[in-house]
């Protein structure tokens, strides 16, 4: 059980993430699904899908590398790394054109085959204070 829930969020970071497929959300993620991310909590695939898109829309070029998980019954964690620019708003600012990368780490619980509760940490306060340096830069450029 634990191999096919590793696999499971393994096909969600490359679909969802990378491949940008939403069908994978719905197939995936129950409707029942709670969500506990950075500053938000999210209630089944639509609320996720409309803080994906705005992620999206802030980093369209966003790719997530999986750098390790680990899987115990119905729980798998994964340890992941996120490179994008933001060329898009999205985190309170204008595109800045800057590239980030950040590192965070997803838990999700597994139950016949579908997420039905995860949590993200990440440094989230660390990229937006990244953007408002790049913005203050491009501010100043101008």
């Amino acid at each position: 059980m634990s191999e096919m829930n590793r696999k499971l969020a393994l096909r969600w970071f490359e679909e969802v993430w990378n491949q940008r497929l939403e069908a994978t959300i719905d197939e995936l993620m129950s409707p029942h699904c709670i969500g506990h991310m950075e500053g938000i909590e999210i209630n089944g695939p639509e609320d996720f899908k409309r803080v994906r898109s705005a992620l999206l829309t802030a980093f369209p070029d966003l790719r997530l590398t999986v750098e390790g998980t680990v899987a115990e019954g119905d729980n798998v964690v994964v340890r992941w790394r996120a490179t994008g620019s933001h060329h898009g708003e999205g985190l309170g600012f204008a595109a800045t054109q800057a590239r980030v990368e950040f590192r965070g780490m997803s838990w999700v619980v597994v139950a016949d085959g579908r997420f039905v509760e995860g949590w993200d940490a990440w440094n989230q306060g660390a990229l937006v204070e990244k953007l408002r340096l790049a913005n203050d830069q491009r501010l100043r450029d101008a």
